[in-house]
């Protein structure tokens, strides 16, 4: 089975085609970042003018680029959120088009669930991850870790109480006048400097929830700028890296601790910060020493960043068993974009 998948939820505009849920046939992705640089983050309406613009470019080359048909293509994936409403209302008006024109069942994807379906995706595992399954969804707008008893069964263990662990680190990059997106700035910058320097809170760490709070960690950080009167380059480095190990030593740590509390197969670290390498590397380190038992799944960078791979292989694996070859047109007409989503809001 091919769907086609469409991913619009936030700046990217992104259609790929992938076959059983684990194979990626075609995969094209336009993106605004360059844009959005000159305000330092996302303009919601500048990001869905530019989709609308992109939106059929990128999905004619998706199917011509491999030289494929409308008829080879069984069934269209999209993401209906969580997400930028303007953004959410391109991919899906486009979805609800192709659906009643190719008469193709439309199949409405959340997009964090999607995240989760990268593991499904990655050739470098050598068995697709098994259930049951702990994720931890990290990006800019979300910091989840749910348990996955199967395929569209899904359960919240804990969130952020406060900011997104990715909004976090696009707030330090500010401070620390770091162009956007601060997330991939401050992982380059923390490179250059030491972890230790300065001692940063560890909010929630030795809480008995599976909770996570970001927004007093940034406010260290902005109290400890206030300090300096002049932020050399070596201080902004050890700034960033000890902001870094701050805020990944706690995720990491109670993901450690939840996993262990759980009975899983197989742990999955996705989402936008989970393109960061050295959280990947934090993650291994913890997971061989804490649960060299279960099987760690860490997703590429390029499944790790919002695209259409994932929404497709999602709508396979959470869909396949209901397609309904009919296309209900009231059905098309009532499907609306949700930005309010939630991870465990099934669709």
């Amino acid at each position: 089975m091919k769907i086609l998948g469409i991913e619009t939820s936030c700046d990217e505009t992104s259609v790929a085609i992938v076959e059983d849920g684990t194979k990626i046939i075609s995969h094209v992705l336009a993106t605004s970042l360059e844009i959005q640089q000159q305000y330092g983050g996302i303009v919601p309406e500048v990001a869905s003018r530019k989709q609308a613009e992109y939106m059929i470019p990128v999905l004619h080359e998706a199917i011509k680029k491999r030289g494929l048909t409308i008829d080879e293509i069984d069934a269209i994936g999209v993401t209906v959120g969580p997400g930028l409403m303007g953004s959410l209302m391109v991919g899906l008006e486009t979805a609800k088009t192709l659906s009643y024109i190719w008469q193709k069942p439309l199949i409405p994807v959340n997009h964090l669930i999607g995240h989760i379906y990268s593991g499904w995706l990655d050739s470098n595992a050598t068995i697709p991850p098994q259930f049951p399954l702990m994720a931890v969804v990290a990006s800019g707008g979300h910091t989840d870790v749910v348990l996955m008893h199967d395929h569209g069964q899904i359960e919240l263990l804990g969130a952020t109480r406060d900011d997104a662990i990715g909004e976090a680190f696009d707030k330090v990059a500010r401070l620390l006048d770091l162009p956007y997106p601060g997330g991939p700035q401050i992982e380059k910058l923390a490179q250059q400097g030491d972890p230790r320097a300065f001692d940063f809170p560890r909010p929630l760490l030795h809480s008995q929830d599976i909770e996570f709070s970001y927004s007093g960690l940034k406010t260290a950080v902005l109290y400890e700028t206030k300090k300096i009167d002049t932020l050399t380059d070596q201080i902004r480095a050890d700034l960033a890296a000890s902001f870094q190990q701050a805020a990944f030593e706690t995720l990491v740590i109670k993901t450690m601790q939840a996993a262990k509390r759980f009975d899983i197969t197989s742990l999955l670290l996705t989402g936008g910060v989970a393109a960061n390498q050295y959280l990947k590397s934090m993650f291994i380190s913890y997971a061989q020493k804490e649960i060299p038992h279960v099987q760690l799944y860490t997703p590429p960078l390029s499944l790790a960043t919002d695209n259409a791979t994932y929404i497709a292989a999602a709508a396979y694996f959470t869909q396949k068993a209901s397609l309904d070859p009919k296309i209900n047109e009231q059905q098309l007409a009532e499907l609306e974009p949700n930005p309010s989503l939630l991870v465990t809001d099934q669709l």
